[in-house]
């Protein structure tokens, strides 16, 4: 059990028979009146937001969130099929449990899987990834104006904006947080 007094950003609790995570908290010590817990916490299921005061006594449900590095194995349409690489056991996640940003996964890269009391709620790609160009058009000779970019296809089918002096074949990193081009590499 914690109490609503030793928030601190990140915590996760239970409360109502769901998972919240701490995202801002602040002590306040009213001149008249009791003192008060103001927080903002988020649903780890839905990722809805909330703000609620709440008793520094209150009390909750520590809740622990199971995270695990899962090996991504292949997308059979419907699923995603993930594997445990120490005890070879399979986790199939359903398609609308991943993010955008898992266009830019490709098979047996690693991935953060998060879960609560078995539950997944949430697939996170590796933060930086290495991608081969399998489409770009060339660049323009004499187009030097700085920032001028260009659509590239990844070989994960994903397009991200590039620099005109890359070409196909060539390998980038990518921020899959962003979906932003770092670097060639």
């Amino acid at each position: 059990m914690i109490t609503a007094g030793d928030f601190k950003n990140g915590l996760t609790f239970e409360m109502d028979g769901k998972v919240y995570q701490v995202i801002e908290f602040q002590h306040v010590k009213p001149g008249k009146g009791a003192a008060f817990v103001r927080t903002k916490y988020k649903d780890v299921m839905t990722g809805a937001t909330r703000e609620a005061s709440f008793n520094p006594t209150a009390k909750f449900e520590n809740a622990v969130i199971e995270r695990r590095d899962l090996q991504y194995s292949y997308d059979d349409g419907d699923l995603y099929h993930f594997m445990d690489t120490e005890t070879w056991e399979e986790t199939l996640i359903s398609r609308d449990m991943v993010d955008d940003n898992f266009k830019f996964v490709k098979e047996e890269m690693m991935c953060k899987i998060s879960s609560f009391k078995g539950k997944v709620f949430a697939v996170e790609p590796p933060t930086f990834v290495e991608l081969a160009v399998v489409d770009t058009e060339p660049g323009v000779k004499g187009d030097t104006a700085t920032n001028v970019t260009k659509a590239a296809t990844l070989e994960t089918g994903a397009v991200v904006k590039v620099p005109i002096f890359i070409n196909e074949g060539d390998v980038l990193k990518i921020d899959t947080r962003t979906g932003d081009y770092v670097e060639r590499v």
